[in-house]
């Protein structure tokens, strides 16, 4: 089977590494780089290795002129509604950075392009990418019921730049990783959560670096996250310190090493998973063979507003005191896209759904079908 011939749209920091694994990856041929900044459309040509590869500021031409068949969306996060749905109405599928979009209403526009549309959005959850976590995920599977799992997220990086100015900058840009990784590890999607953000007296972060959150799940199950991202010394991995509970024993990840569980004095021995190769190249070569075969893969939208959604009803419980229901979340973010829809295929897609939760489960299942 040839190449899957694609268009990236952004050609930044995250944009060159994007653009530096499309070139390692057979599978995919780079035949356009959009970028408002022609120069950096230039120079990420160079880093794919090809300085001849055609650039340009406007998406829907080069899809044209090279008979693209797939887009990536690479672009920071206020952009990724436009160009998403710019690519979906030209007839492709999108496998895009996340978050899916800026607001949940803005993802939930989306979901509903690509019903209108036919047409898959992927969002690149990368760190899903990880076969020590499929591994977690299994020795997880094995310890019966679940009561509980953890994550305990110490970092202290000096960023510099936009991130030490956001609200709520870790909720925001680090949590929903660990917050989609619960929702993959439980199989099961979040009910309510009360949360609380702060910002440590030496912290250098403008908003909120430190948080600390407990989502109840479906059947009962309690998720508890305490991340910082101002906590010098004895960090964690990247990916966090996870523990889950279960009727049947313990089963714990480092984040960086293969997890184990202790199966109450028995070590646990769960069967091996096929490898889902490494953060974006995983994403890259799971997106390719979606679109190849219709099967639907991690981070197809629908699936992946929900962990969108729980950074969202954190951040709101933080900023009121109270615990959130996510159903509510999704209610009013699902009123608002409405409000706000200016393609009528897209308004008739959304207004057609009953529960906004109901609609995106089936709208996953769903997805399987589209190219």
């Amino acid at each position: 089977m040839t190449a899957l011939r694609v268009v990236q749209v952004g050609a930044g920091g995250m944009g060159r590494a994007w653009l530096a694994t499309v070139a390692a990856d057979p599978d995919v041929e780079l035949v356009g780089i959009v970028d408002l900044d022609l120069d950096a459309a230039r120079a990420g040509a160079a880093v794919a290795g090809d300085p001849s590869i055609p650039v340009g500021t406007d998406l829907s031409a080069l899809i044209a002129d090279t008979g693209a068949e797939a887009v990536l969306d690479i672009t920071v996060p206020v952009a990724h509604h436009p160009v998403t749905l710019e690519a979906l109405r030209a007839g492709l599928p999108v496998l895009g950075e996340k978050p899916a979009a800026q607001t949940v209403a803005e993802a939930l526009s989306l979901a509903a392009a690509a019903e209108a549309t036919g047409k898959l959005f992927m969002v690149s959850q990368s760190r899903r990418y990880n076969d020590q976590l499929v591994a977690f995920r299994q020795h997880v599977r094995d310890l019966g019921a679940i009561g509980g799992l953890s994550t305990r997220f110490a970092k202290a990086p000096h960023f510099g730049g936009f991130r030490e100015e956001m609200d709520d900058v870790l909720l925001l840009d680090m949590a929903i990783h660990a917050f989609d990784s619960a929702r993959y590890v439980l199989e099961r999607d979040p009910v309510s959560v009360y949360c609380e953000s702060w910002n440590p007296s030496w912290s250098w972060y403008r908003g909120d670096a430190a948080a600390a959150a407990v989502f109840a799940f479906e059947d009962d199950v309690r998720y508890v996250y305490d991340g910082s991202w101002c906590a010098p010394g004895a960090e964690t991995s990247w990916n966090g310190d996870w523990r889950a509970s279960g009727a049947g024993g313990t089963a714990l990840w480092d984040g960086d090493h293969d997890p184990w569980s202790d199966l109450d004095g028995t070590p646990g021995t769960p069967a091996a998973a096929p490898s889902v190769g490494n953060e974006i190249a995983g994403s890259l070569a799971s997106f390719v063979h979606a679109v190849r075969s219709g099967e639907t893969p991690d981070g197809e939208v629908h699936g992946n507003v929900m962990s969108l959604t729980m950074v969202d009803a954190a951040i709101a419980s933080a900023r009121s005191g109270r615990r959130i229901v996510i159903d509510e979340v999704l209610e009013q973010a699902h009123a608002a896209a409405i409000a706000h829809e200016q393609d009528p295929a897209v308004r008739e897609r959304l207004t057609s759904w009953g529960s906004v939760r109901g609609a995106l489960a089936a709208g996953s299942t769903d997805a399987a079908t589209v190219g």
